[in-house]
């Protein structure tokens, strides 16, 4: 009898453990979907985003030393309602180098798409999973420049400083600590606008589905700079990469079957076939579409800022206008190689000091089609390329319609 009643009281005490399970199962579902993380966002379905509702998303294209930092913070500095992000693909880039001279380079270029519309989408886990060391929890202080983006420095995503963690690119507005990539997402989806820079999308043609997308509003702003100025401040910024060049111009030839230099003739003809294609304004690209040269900036940066504000549909912001005043006309020694405040008409010049005429000579040739395409007169000797006092550049509209 007693051990008929002892496995009944066993029974109901199993019931009522079971039963205290599956409650707090109940509750911590409920809770994990409640605080389910932004870091998904890219999976909400096409139909529940509204037109009216939509963000601008301006992609500024370019490729290394054109000037896009300095041109990228004309949006950086737009003030609260812009989120910013400085080459994000760069990660990318660094997992898998190789990658595009292995042969892989339209996989590539999908990679960096994919990540570029997820990050328009406030997807961070889109780029996560390229950050190395990985993430923890969604946390992490291996965030390329992240000290570049004033959003993910805002109070708001400023997360506790954590003893013995080092973050390179830290914050310098105020101490934080690792980038918290969940408050990052909330973040981006408090803003109206969003603006990525990268000189990693070399073909503006792969950018076509991201264009297309309807839950975007993309305006892409191509930025281009005469190619003997990218040459100079490339052997400027990265000297070592870039010896070669320096003995090619002592020793009176540049041979132009080696790697580095078909590779820099490639890169201009990607960026002659990228304008040749925005400035033709396929049907996907009407009105999304827009050519900037440096030096025009340079020269006329309020001008052309607020031109590219009005063609992206955002407006012009008093932070934005301040800024470009404060870091347009620096003394000579506010500027660096990396440095944003530039005197900025001094600096559109300053190149044709630097590079050699016989490496100046070599680029006209690589580069011929694109020059003439963009407007940059060439130089027929040492005495023209000194004389900076004349003009390098023709007069040139670029034609596109404001959005």
């Amino acid at each position: 009898m007693k051990t008929k009643y002892a496995i009944v009281f066993i029974f109901i005490v199993a019931l009522v453990i079971i039963e205290k399970e599956s409650n707090i199962l109940s509750r911590v579902s409920d809770k994990l979907t409640q605080r389910q993380s932004p870091l998904q966002t890219s999976s909400t379905p096409l139909g529940n985003y509204n037109a009216s509702d939509r963000h601008k998303h301006i992609l500024l294209m370019a490729t290394t030393r054109s000037g896009s930092s300095f041109v990228g913070e004309f949006f950086n500095q737009h003030g609260d309602n812009m989120f910013y992000l400085f080459e994000p693909l760069w990660h990318i880039e660094r997992m898998l180098s190789g990658a595009a001279d292995g042969g892989n380079a339209t996989g590539l270029t999908e990679m960096y798409r994919d990540v570029l519309q997820g990050l328009f989408l406030c997807d961070f886990g889109s780029l996560e999973k390229y950050i190395s060391p990985a993430p923890q929890d969604h946390v992490t202080p291996a965030l390329f420049r992240r000290e570049s983006s004033s959003s993910l420095c805002e109070t708001s995503v400023c997360s506790p400083v954590v003893k013995n963690v080092f973050e390179r690119y830290h914050c310098k507005t105020r101490r934080c600590g690792p980038l918290n990539l969940t408050l990052a997402s909330e973040s981006c989806l408090s803003k109206k606008h969003h603006a990525i820079k990268t000189v990693r999308v070399r073909q503006l043609e792969t950018l076509r589905p991201l264009v297309e997308d309807p839950r975007l509003d993309v305006t892409v702003i191509q930025l281009v700079r005469d190619p003997r100025a990218v040459l100079a401040s490339r052997m400027v910024a990265f000297s070592a990469q870039y010896q070669t060049w320096n003995s090619w111009a002592q020793e009176g030839e540049v041979p132009e079957d080696v790697e580095q230099v078909k590779r820099f003739k490639g890169t201009c003809d990607q960026i002659r076939m990228s304008a040749e294609l925005g400035l033709g304004q396929p049907r996907w690209l009407k009105r999304r579409y827009m050519l900037v040269r440096y030096e025009d900036i340079a020269h006329f940066p309020m001008q052309k800022a607020e031109e590219m504000y009005k063609f992206a549909g955002i407006p012009f912001s008093p932070q934005a206008k301040n800024w470009i005043l404060k870091n347009t006309q620096t003394t000579r020694g506010a500027s660096g190689v990396y440095s944003t405040k530039k005197n900025s008409s001094e600096q559109a010049e300053k190149w044709r000091l630097r590079i050699p005429f016989k490496l100046a000579q070599v680029v006209q040739k690589l580069c011929g089609p694109a020059m003439k395409m963009f407007g940059y007169k060439f130089v027929e000797n040492e005495t023209a390329l000194l004389n900076r006092s004349l003009s390098l550049l023709e007069e040139r509209q670029f034609s596109f319609s404001h959005g």
